[in-house]
């Protein structure tokens, strides 16, 4: 079967190595006789397997002393209200910035728990830019956001600085690039965008934060719960985490964070040339803010589009349809993405501007 391009932005491509090992596991996982998905997940090779993860998140970001390593069940969705519920305190007031249709989720599930206010917005241009000079104030408990906008193709190259407490979303590109953890209170990620499998989500959270909130919280909601418990107080998503487990060995031994940014950078600096120098497509978002995990760009000639889409389909690349809300296409162009994925996919954008342009 002919190799398909992978450019979904969301369950995300993995690498074939990842696939390979995770198969055998559910047939037979660690010589027990037993699947992965059926085996207890309080004996001691699954055990193991939770203490590789989240050992492997703090080595790959580097994650300094005082913070915990959580895979909890639900997406980042949850973590919406998880984070709401948890950084509260005495204001009960939090400042959110509205980037896209995610971040204005989370901005929603916070209002069920304190007041909201929405300090910067990109809203007025369909989320095609990230507003600078973000300021949080002191009469806030925290401020929320997020750092990919998988949708709108925008991307934080740098994240505020301020005194207040930092929350944010990092479901699409984490382990994308480096990042300093130490100026983040939480951090949190759905797996399904570049980690793993639906179904898990990370969390990086600063331990003296845990027990502090101001209302009371949920006992599923409460990261402390699930901190003093070492991610087990329930039945964990199995799969979900062993499979993110074995993706997080696949990112260290191909050189870590550091060497897939250069990676990921390479891939989005080729395809945005061609989008940029193509007389046939235009980007949708600013420059500046231009996302490396998920690139959107327009057709201009919607003649061609029925021309177009057969032939990237004939190239058996598949998911770079835009979103409805964007239009266009959308490559999304996650870590396990290799770049002769983008060269096709560049290539099929030439030949269209060589027949049709």
């Amino acid at each position: 079967m002919a190799y398909v391009h992978n450019f979904s932005a969301g369950p995300c491509v993995l690498p074939q190595a990842v696939f390979e090992e995770a198969s055998q596991a559910l047939l037979n996982f660690d010589n027990l006789g037993l699947s992965i998905i059926e085996i207890s997940h309080r004996s001691p090779s699954f055990v193991a397997v939770m203490e590789e993860a989240r050992s492997l998140v703090k080595e790959l970001l580097e994650v300094p002393d005082g913070y915990t390593v959580l895979f909890l069940q639900g997406g980042a969705s949850m973590g919406f209200l998880t984070v709401a519920y948890n950084m509260i305190r005495n204001q009960k007031k939090a400042a959110y910035v509205n980037t896209g249709a995610w971040a204005k989720k989370a901005a929603k599930e916070f209002s069920f728990v304190g007041e909201l206010d929405i300090i910067a917005s990109s809203e007025d241009k369909n989320y095609s830019y990230i507003p600078k000079n973000i300021v949080a104030g002191s009469d806030y408990d925290f401020l929320h956001i997020t750092s990919n906008n998988t949708i709108s193709g925008t991307q934080y190259k740098d994240f505020p600085t301020s005194d207040t407490p930092l929350v944010c979303d990092m479901s699409s590109d984490i382990f994308s690039r480096k990042i300093n953890v130490a100026d983040f209170d939480i951090i949190y990620a759905g797996a399904q965008k570049n980690m793993g499998p639906a179904g898990t989500a990370v969390y990086i959270v600063k331990e003296s934060i845990l027990g502090n909130s101001s209302i009371p919280i949920p006992t599923m909601l409460d990261l402390n719960t699930h901190y003093s418990k070492d991610s087990m107080f329930n039945t964990p998503p199995v799969f979900a985490i062993y499979a993110s487990m074995l993706n997080l060995r696949w990112l260290k031994k191909n050189g870590g964070v550091g060497h897939i940014q250069n990676v990921n950078e390479k891939k989005a600096t080729l395809l945005y040339n061609e989008i940029d120098n193509n007389p046939l497509f235009e980007g949708t978002t600013a420059i500046e803010d231009r996302s490396t995990m998920n690139a959107t760009f327009l057709l201009k000639e919607a003649a061609l589009t029925d021309t177009f889409n057969k032939m990237w389909q004939e190239a058996n690349i598949s998911g770079i349809k835009g979103h409805r809300s964007v239009g266009g296409y959308r490559a999304s162009m996650y870590n396990a993405l290799p770049i002769e994925s983008v060269m096709e996919l560049v290539n099929v954008m030439k030949e269209l501007t060589e027949k049709h342009g």
